[in-house]
């Protein structure tokens, strides 16, 4: 799938390859915060739902501590093998960005690296802002400076990807005559890797072949690197015979109205948004409804049929559709848009859903800051009350994050730094 050597002839393409360093007591503590649980959440409509909890660090509370440990285990080996320093540089819309941070803190704190030798970079958008978190990256004015939070005032907030690409090919040559590697880390191989994890876990804890009946994966969705990621494991296991592709899950997209471009991708074959179904206003209710007799692919309503739920998902176009699209249409599957009403509908339900588990829904709605979970549930539901899934599948609901505001403190002013362009970035990280 990938070559594990190290990248080393384009400074501005480099990657430390794919080596690990040696599990001594110091990198077991750095993978000790990623964990897995296996949670069932009773029966729908004859369906058994299971949560595969991916969200249980509390530096984080996502799935992207997987893959975010994984890179810097790889840094590690890196430095320790060549005594090279690196300095990772990641666009994201907080999550990946987040868990990066978490990801290096802890490393640095298990003694694995110095300040020096390993730092990291985010470039999120300023309207993201409150869904980063604050830690001793942020209040440690050494860390702070070494680790710069950069935060994009520009629109559209996707731009981060672009201009972040444009800041590494223009300045990496430089850092590395300074002697510094400069990693961009937004490359799906560096997720996909980390994600095969979930389908080793789950034919541990749950074989598909011995379970006997059809079964779904639902997950709520950006560009689907889990998804992808749990497909190539299960590739590994049948390859391994492990595995049989008869008994591999089907896959339900879920999305939100803003960026709903997988499932119209897979619903049409185009991302061009002309093909969502049309709304009106309805009078009186301050909604928007389906015209007609509806798709029970899309919300029946919405406060807004360009609404942003939750700005984590933020890719349009995303280049992983065509695979995804393979994928669903060799083994099954299909894609569902969810709006805020419809959350909203279905919150005490799911809260009532999640009450066994040790970290739930806050009371408050208005507490919650990331909604992935709550999109990926009622998008099931929907998607189970309007016919869309296997009857009596069982469902796996991929909890790839949520969390509250009384979880985290987002960073303060003075410890991110305001950009718009790639000069601003270079000022920022390299003076």
């Amino acid at each position: 799938m990938t070559d594990p050597a190290p990248v080393t002839g384009d400074p501005a393409r480099f990657s430390p390859g794919f080596d690990l360093p040696r599990p001594d007591a110091g990198v077991q503590r750095l993978y000790s915060a990623a964990t897995t649980r296996w949670c069932p959440l009773g029966e729908y409509a004859g369906h058994r739902l299971t949560l595969l909890d991916l969200a249980s660090n509390p530096g984080t509370h996502t799935t992207k501590t997987f893959a975010s440990l994984l890179i810097v285990a790889r840094a590690i080996a890196y430095i320790r093998r060549t005594g090279e320093p690196i300095t990772i540089f990641s666009p994201t819309s907080a999550n990946k960005g987040t868990a990066l941070r978490d990801a290096v803190l802890r490393a640095i704190e298990a003694e694995l690296v110095t300040p020096e030798q390993l730092r990291v970079v985010i470039l999120a958008p300023e309207s993201c802002r409150d869904k980063l978190r604050a830690s001793r990256m942020s209040t440690d004015s050494t860390l702070r400076e070494l680790n710069p939070l950069l935060l994009y005032r520009g629109a559209p907030a996707e731009s981060v990807k672009r201009l972040g690409r444009e800041f590494v090919d223009a300045h990496a040559g430089q850092l590395k005559r300074e002697g510094r590697n400069l990693w961009f880390s937004l490359e799906l191989a560096n997720y996909l890797i980390a994600d095969t994890a979930r389908a080793f876990f789950e034919h541990a804890v749950d074989p598909t072949d011995v379970s006997g009946g059809p079964r779904w994966h639902a997950h709520a969705v950006s560009s689907a690197f889990g998804m992808l990621g749990y497909h190539h494991g299960r590739t590994v296991l049948e390859d391994a015979g492990l595995a049989t592709p008869a008994s591999r899950p089907a896959t339900l997209l879920v999305q939100h109205m803003a960026t709903a471009d997988m499932v119209l991708s897979l619903r049409t074959g185009s991302f061009e948004r002309h093909g969502l179904p049309r709304y009106s206003a309805e009078p009186g209710t301050g909604l928007h409804r389906q015209d007609g007799e509806g798709d029970p692919h899309f919300p029946t309503t919405t406060y807004d049929p360009d609404e942003t739920l939750d700005p984590t998902f933020y890719t349009r176009r995303p280049a992983t559709s065509p695979a995804m699209n393979e994928l669903i249409g060799r083994f099954g599957g299909d894609g569902i848009v969810v709006s805020l009403h419809e959350c909203l509908h279905r919150y005490p339900e799911i809260r009532a859903m999640l009450a066994g588990h040790e970290r739930g829904l806050p009371v408050d709605v208005r507490g919650l800051r990331e909604w992935s979970l709550v999109m990926a549930l009622t998008g099931v539901l929907n998607a189970v009350d309007r016919g869309l899934i296997t009857p009596g599948a069982d469902i796996v609901v991929h909890g790839s994050g949520w969390y509250s505001a009384d979880e985290y403190q987002p960073p303060g002013e003075s410890s991110t730094t305001t950009v718009t362009t790639v000069d601003d970035i270079a000022a920022a990280v390299i003076g």
